[in-house]
């Protein structure tokens, strides 16, 4: 049995609510969608029990009414497993994975700046990858944003 199929067989047995959301995309790279509810101890168990212990990115998805995640994992022995998560556009709350990965802080910094995610549990800190004066609820990577023509990017205006 190749590793990727025990790792899907473990998985769907540690969370039998997975069965039919693992997807096996070619050798060493794997794809799981996982309910907001369920996504820490999930990302929790992969960590510590699947030794994906490498997070080389995170990637946030506009999906019209949803708002969404890829975390891309990685074992040492080169098995590539993204995780995606889907939330609301109304309600974009998730957690911090900062707790699993301390690396995704400026991940996590990007999708609330540049999506509108909020990260629960993201100490608080700077701003990225937007300026401090980008407008308040504006998200440019939102399919509906459209750019207020009064806002001067790269500068602040006196009046």
């Amino acid at each position: 049995m190749a590793k990727e199929e025990e790792i899907s067989e473990s998985l769907g047995r540690q969370f039998p609510a997975l069965g039919g959301k693992i997807r096996i995309q070619r050798a060493r790279r794997m794809w799981v969608e996982v309910e907001r509810a369920d996504f820490e101890t999930v990302l929790e168990y992969l960590r510590k029990s699947q030794g994906f212990v490498i997070l080389c990115t995170m990637t946030g998805l506009d999906k019209g009414e949803n708002l969404g995640v890829i975390y891309h994992l990685a074992r040492e022995d080169g098995i590539m497993l993204n995780v995606e998560v889907y939330v609301p556009k109304a309600d974009p709350v998730i957690k911090t994975v900062t707790g699993v990965f301390p690396g995704a802080d400026h991940y996590e910094r990007e999708i609330v700046d540049l999506l509108g995610f909020k990260v629960e549990g993201l100490a608080p800190g700077f701003r990225y990858p937007l300026t401090d004066d980008w407008p308040a609820g504006q998200y440019p990577l939102r399919k509906d944003w459209k750019l207020d023509p009064s806002f001067k990017t790269g500068k602040i205006e006196e009046t």
